[in-house]
């Protein structure tokens, strides 16, 4: 035979007092005694209640729950970014749901219904384009929605991003000031707006140094892809001594192409800089000198612009662009007076 469900006067009952103080207990933010909550929470233990999340939602109107889209987690930095994202809204008392997607917006209208089917309070979009018709669509239902390391030109959408312009400007200095003319670019996938700003750098930033043009393959942030672009730059002995891939995990499939296939030497041969500064990029296997996101700092600035955007309906967009240092390590070629 089964057990009955305990219910939330079970506890009141047990714990000697009313069914609201039980409900505020359980409900995040809300005022109650510590005396009144141990009492709660002994009795619950107890009686083995769990509080009925669903039901309270339909009540408050609000579900505590946030989903987060992603396209894929092959990227050393969205598991770890996921990670971060998901304990600091816990934190906040909210729960997270994780939803998969393509890159392209070929899915995203299915993900989008199933979404807003359990009543989000907000959704984070990682690694994934929104269409305005899907922003709309997300307004509409009074759900907000931010991009995280990902931006577009829609002013109403808002956005927490690292500096990519300024990072690939970086590179391109650094390279240039190590005594580099021959450059090459590992490009992303070609409708992110990471890939296209830190190309956009990386250009301006030789441009500026009166070098005109650099060896493009596109490796769309995949490992293989990023292997057999590296084999079509590098196999041939005019090809460039310097590389700059759109993001680590390219980086390190350059690396591998060179130093295991083709025989060359980094940074003996070829620099290689990367973007994004994820863990191995500091293992002595790579040691790669990569432009750092600052991925604390993007969470921080994630969770608190959503939660203002819940609490605060109308707010005005917005568009947070967070430093991204370059990390100097063993990968390129140090310019002659730097210094550390």
């Amino acid at each position: 035979m089964g057990h009955e469900k305990v219910t939330s006067s079970d506890v009141a009952r047990l714990a000697g007092v009313s069914r609201s103080a039980v409900s505020r207990v359980f409900t995040p933010g809300a005022s109650v005694s510590s005396k009144t909550a141990e009492k709660v929470r002994e009795a619950a233990e107890k009686l083995g209640y769990r509080p009925n999340v669903l039901a309270r939602s339909l009540i408050t109107g609000r579900s505590r729950m946030i989903g987060l889209v992603v396209a894929y987690l092959e990227n050393y930095f969205y598991p770890e970014a996921l990670e971060k994202l998901s304990n600091a809204l816990q934190a906040e008392g909210y729960h997270v749901l994780v939803f998969m997607a393509s890159q392209t917006s070929d899915n995203i209208d299915q993900v989008l219904d199933e979404i807003l089917d359990y009543q989000v309070d907000g959704i984070i979009m990682a690694s994934v384009a929104l269409s305005s018709e899907l922003t709309a669509r997300c307004q509409a239902a009074g759900v907000p929605v931010l991009l995280f390391n990902r931006s577009q030109d829609d002013a109403a959408v808002s956005a927490v991003t690292s500096d990519n312009l300024e990072g690939g400007r970086q590179v391109a200095q650094f390279l240039h000031a190590a005594g580099h003319r021959r450059f090459g670019h590992i490009a992303g996938w070609e409708g992110a707006s990471t890939q296209r700003d830190r190309e956009r750098g990386f250009f301006e930033g030789l441009r500026a140094l009166g070098i005109n043009g650099y060896e493009r393959q596109v490796g769309n942030f995949h490992y293989e892809q990023a292997c057999d672009a590296a084999r079509r730059m590098f196999d041939r002995s005019d090809h460039p001594d310097a590389l700059f891939a759109a993001n680590d995990h390219m980086a390190f499939a350059a690396m591998d192409v060179l130093r295991f296939e083709l025989g060359l030497s980094v940074p003996g041969d070829v620099s290689v800089i990367g973007f994004d500064d994820v863990p191995p990029a500091a293992w002595p296997a790579y040691d790669l000198t990569t432009v750092r996101q600052r991925a604390n700092l993007m969470v921080e600035r994630t969770v608190a612009t959503l939660l203002k955007m819940i609490e605060r309906p109308g707010e005005t967009a917005e568009q947070h662009i967070l430093p991204a240092p370059l990390i100097v390590r063993g990968s390129a070629r140090l310019p002659e007076d730097w210094n550390a």
